[in-house]
């Protein structure tokens, strides 16, 4: 059996996955800060445990389990993300790394642990954002979120390049998506694109042989917003 990984699986495309891959005979760890509701069936092969991305110790726990078990990863998707929107001039210090610290140093530390447990055709998904491609259309209050997205595109361009025996890495940077963290952003905006069907797309390009993409930077937008 398959073994997956996705972090901030609370709600949303996060939720959606977890479904997905369950549905599909995958052992599905589940990572994030909230429990999974109670009000969807799960398989026996969906273990959820509460994870914060931005603690070390929950790294490190995680760490412990997975030796314990003699896990091997096949598919990780990096879907924790944070958004605060606000004017730049209105941010706090502490507010701006507060996000950088889940969408890029979180995802970092997650990668770096887990390196031992990737075999060469694992396949990391970073699930970024379309305002953090160079030349795609920003948006005021965004400055800290686009540009930590921004940020873990390179990561994702550069970590490609080093790691030459695998596994693959790749960042499906996503458009519009009827989410929780879409209404923080753009309260009165209706997006065309479901959580459900994002969930499928990126199921879809995860269990595909990677051969073709490593390290790229994809649109996977209808609107932005």
């Amino acid at each position: 059996m398959k073994t997956v990984i996705i972090t901030g699986t609370s709600s949303g495309i996060g939720l959606d996955l977890v479904k997905k891959f369950d549905l599909n005979g995958y052992y599905v760890i589940s990572l994030s800060r909230n429990d999974l509701p109670i009000t969807t069936s799960y398989s026996e092969n969906v273990n959820h445990i509460n994870f914060d991305i931005t603690k070390n110790d929950d790294i490190n726990s995680f760490i412990e389990l997975l030796k314990s078990k003699h896990t091997n990863i096949d598919i990780l998707i990096n879907n924790a993300g944070k958004l605060i929107s606000k004017p730049f001039s209105d941010f706090s210090d502490s507010e701006f790394r507060s996000i950088y610290d889940v969408n890029l140093f979180g995802v970092v530390k997650l990668i770096k642990s887990l390196l031992p447990f990737f075999h060469e055709n694992s396949h990391i998904i970073n699930i970024s954002s379309v305002g953090g491609i160079n030349g795609s259309s920003k948006f005021p209050g965004l400055s800290s979120y686009s540009s930590s997205k921004g940020a873990l595109n390179i990561l994702t361009e550069v970590l490609a390049v080093e790691f030459k025996n695998g596994p693959y890495i790749n960042s499906l940077c996503l458009g519009a998506v009827q989410t929780p963290m879409l209404e923080l952003a753009f309260p009165d905006y209706k997006a065309l694109t479901k959580p459900e069907d994002m969930a499928n797309f990126i199921y879809s390009f995860s269990t595909s042989n990677p051969i073709m993409f490593n390290g790229k930077i994809i649109p996977v937008s209808i609107s932005n917003p």
